[in-house]
């Protein structure tokens, strides 16, 4: 009985979760109303809450698929109640990401949940673990484009289609990013299975530097430019238009 109870409340959702999630209610209804007399600082609201919601979700897909795949750890860990602060690193997974989005406007992947990778047998499980994430982003990134793919916009009002927009980018970037092949992140992990020993033990030392190598890319120009192009390329096969996005980004920095 006791252990029957321990394992659901390990799995029981956080409050800081339900918290997260009701101020993204709050400043969504704001930001389709007009509530707020600065709908800047709604449309901020709305979307940072919006996307830390998107990088709880993210590590649980993680945590979810783990622990079906032999991980029976992640849920004393606290991964399956969709607490942000039971994360490994609470700074990589939730602050940087939203600073990231704040100074540039892209969405780059945060820290991660710790595996117990030893309990999982074979490589087709390792890899679907890493790959859930991303797909959460892909999933994410649909949810938020429906209304334009469907051609649902009417009624919707400009601000929080712009908003809608803004946060679908972010998904997209944070999808692409996060499946580069680049150690530290999920795209690596997808692939590292698959990988001889030695090549492992070679990448291995590089993998902690693999998000702020990616980070200090994208501020060359060019690569700026192909990344974004490649993005964009994405959204309008999504329906979603140039000018949404910038009015998005625009609406957001309301500062």
């Amino acid at each position: 009985m006791t252990t029957t109870a321990a394992r659901n409340s390990d799995r029981r959702i956080s409050p800081v979760f339900v918290g997260i999630l009701a101020v993204t209610a709050v400043t969504g209804w704001a930001t389709w109303t007009g509530f707020a007399e600065q709908p800047g600082v709604a449309v901020f609201l709305f979307v940072t809450a919006a996307w830390i919601v998107s990088l709880c979700l993210h590590e649980y897909a993680h945590a979810r698929t783990a622990l079906h795949s032999g991980d029976i750890t992640v849920g004393s860990k606290g991964y399956l109640s969709l607490n942000p602060l039971a994360y490994t690193h609470a700074l990589l997974s939730i602050i940087l990401p939203v600073l990231f989005v704040i100074m540039g406007g892209i969405g780059l992947p945060g820290g991660a949940v710790f595996i117990e990778r030893g309990r999982i047998r074979g490589r087709w499980k390792h890899s679907l673990i890493s790959a859930a994430g991303p797909l959460t982003n892909v999933l994410f990134a649909i949810v938020c484009t429906a209304p334009f793919w469907l051609d649902a916009l009417d009624g919707v009002p400009a601000d929080f289609r712009s908003a809608l927009a803004f946060l679908a980018l972010l998904q997209v970037t944070a999808a692409i990013l996060n499946f580069l092949p680049v150690p530290g992140l999920d795209g690596y992990g997808v692939i590292e299975p698959w990988l001889s020993y030695n090549v492992k033990r070679q990448v291995e030392p590089f993998a902690p530097f693999g998000l702020l190598f990616v980070f200090a890319l994208l501020w060359v120009p060019s690569v700026n430019a192909v990344f974004f192009d490649m993005v964009d390329a994405v959204l309008r096969g999504l329906g979603v238009s140039e000018w949404d996005t910038s009015s998005g980004w625009s609406l957001y920095r309301f500062w």
